[in-house]
């Protein structure tokens, strides 16, 4: 999945969030087209300020996934969690956020 995320991030055909999504709706039936929903979710603009990518993957997960996914991503990105907190520790360009949350989204999604 994350291949795929990465792939529709480099291609420029969405934000971070939508990337995440797109690769989400590829892999799950009933999902096509679930990235629409994010249109407005990339450079800082999701709730919270929250990086658009990890923010996608914590809606499309579901609730009791949302903490750990937050960890893990912490974990993986050098702590910040809002793209303008990112973007200002330059710790991890929005090609990894997109990589990393589509990466957890597959662990942690209930749907199959």
């Amino acid at each position: 999945m994350k291949r795929i995320a990465v792939a529709y991030h480099q291609a420029r055909r969405g934000n971070c969030a939508q990337s995440v999504a797109y690769a989400w709706g590829a892999k799950y039936r009933g999902g096509k087209g679930v990235e629409e929903v994010f249109d407005g979710c990339g450079g800082g603009r999701a709730p919270g300020g929250l990086c658009g990518a990890l923010y996608a993957s914590c809606e499309l997960a579901g609730a009791r996934e949302v903490a750990a996914i937050k960890v893990s991503f912490a974990e993986r990105t050098g702590g910040p969690l809002t793209c303008k907190a990112i973007r200002a520790a330059k710790c991890v360009p929005c090609e990894e956020c997109v990589e990393v949350a589509a990466e957890l989204l597959e662990k942690h999604s209930r749907t199959v």
